[in-house]
């Protein structure tokens, strides 16, 4: 089986658009709110669900973290929601995504997620689940329950992909 190096590179929203939006301060609209003492950056992400009977869940996951280098060998995807995550540490985290060719994923890429930035994954995207780094961390997630199916796993026949390090 073929191992292929993916190289880190920085978290930004030019980069990450095609797979999903960045949640950090300083990147949407800034409305001042409860007598101007609050800043509400506004509209960062929209959670998009489908389906039979959807809702829009919010959750805590906690996630021990993983060892580098690491060897991805499948990544998933949520045909009917979109998937947010936001660290609640402050620490720095992973995310591998990949594009879609005919419903298979090809072409992954890595990100290193600093510990202020958030992703929401739009809904179909494939990405690898969670990726904690240096310790147990906590992720607000937003993501979608209800009725059917909302998982779909693919898992790399040919090759794998690895990520020697977080440099970027």
């Amino acid at each position: 089986m073929e191992l292929i190096n993916l190289p880190v590179r920085a978290l930004t929203p030019e980069d990450f658009a095609p797979f999903g939006d960045i949640i950090e301060t300083g990147l949407g609209e800034v409305k001042l709110i409860n007598w101007d003492i609050t800043e509400r950056h506004h509209a960062l992400a929209k959670a998009d669900v489908i389906g039979e009977e959807p809702q829009v869940l919010i959750n805590i996951f906690r996630s021990k973290p993983w060892e580098l280098p690491l060897t991805i060998k499948m990544v998933e995807r949520h045909p009917l929601g979109s998937q947010a995550f936001m660290p609640l540490n402050g620490r720095d985290y992973l995310v591998v995504v990949a594009e879609d060719n005919n419903g298979v994923p090809h072409a992954p890429v890595a990100f290193l997620a600093k510990g202020n930035q958030g992703v929401n994954y739009h809904r179909n995207v494939w990405h690898h689940p969670l990726l904690a780094l240096d310790e147990t961390s906590d992720f607000l997630v937003v993501d979608r329950g209800g009725a059917g199916n909302n998982l779909e796993e693919y898992y790399f026949p040919q090759q794998n992909f690895t990520i020697s390090n977080r440099s970027i």
